[in-house]
């Protein structure tokens, strides 16, 4: 099991879903884990969990974890979130990009409003936290970022998602960019960026979008992508950056 000692971790999205594995599954590994998300109280009405949560099950296990409220939408928020990791932890070492929008519409029904703050949240989100932690990274000899994408990012995806993916499919596309953009401009700071594809993973969202009668053969659970984020953040100036990778090939295809 890839070991994070010493580490701090800051994972967006950490509430429920995939964002929760991760920040259990690297808080296990030995990461200091920052719990971001909008959600810090219950809503009977919506999706379970809460980041405060997520930190008390990471506490309880023995490992250390900071919850912060936080809106990827606003820059104010954004940059409360690092420097509450920077005032608790002292330090930044891996960024996991896994938060997103669930903006759903269609083309016909999509309101310029949804899209920009679609965009707004998964897109403009990514390059303000870079701007305030590659600082960070790089005066602690490097860093990880991992981008949680989707197989909808690409263009031979667009059949096989259902009605509604617009803006989906479009911000995940230019997350998958922005990786391999990103990446060999601060390669020389010993600091690697990396996207990668969960594939279908059932979380509290998908049952509430596709119903628990839906078939999920071939799913996978939240914990199944542990695995490959750890390795991905565990990495430091070793070259391996850039890439769009499948989780379903960690193991096998990469590393």
């Amino acid at each position: 099991m890839e070991r994070l000692d010493g580490c701090v971790a800051i994972v967006t999205g950490a509430s429920r879903g995939i964002g929760k594995a991760l920040a259990l599954g690297l808080g296990a590994r030995g990461a200091a884990i920052v719990c971001a998300a909008r959600t810090a109280t219950p809503d009977p009405s919506g999706l379970p969990g809460t980041i405060h949560a997520t930190a008390g099950e990471i506490e309880r296990a023995g490992g250390r974890a900071l919850a912060v409220r936080c809106h990827l939408g606003r820059a104010d928020d954004l940059g409360h979130l690092v420097d509450a990791t920077v005032e608790r932890f002292g330090r930044i070492d891996v960024l996991v990009n896994n938060a997103m929008a669930p903006t759903r519409g269609r083309f016909d029904d999509l309101s310029i409003e949804a899209w920009d703050e679609s965009m707004a949240t998964n897109l403009r989100s990514l390059f303000v936290l870079a701007k305030l932690v590659i600082p960070l990274m790089a005066a602690t000899g490097g860093g990880s970022i991992v981008n949680i994408s989707s197989g909808g990012a690409d263009h031979a995806a667009t059949a096989a998602m259902p009605p509604g993916f617009l803006a989906y499919s479009v911000a995940k596309a230019a997350m998958e960019r922005f990786t391999t953009a990103l990446a060999p401009e601060i390669a020389a700071l010993g600091i690697v960026v990396n996207a990668l594809r969960p594939g279908a993973v059932k979380t509290e969202l998908a049952v509430r979008e596709l119903g628990e009668n839906f078939d999920w053969t071939g799913w996978t659970s939240p914990e199944a992508v542990v695995p490959a984020v750890a390795w991905l953040a565990a990495q430091r100036a070793t070259g391996f950056t850039g890439r769009i990778l499948d989780v379903s090939q960690f193991g096998a295809g990469w590393p």
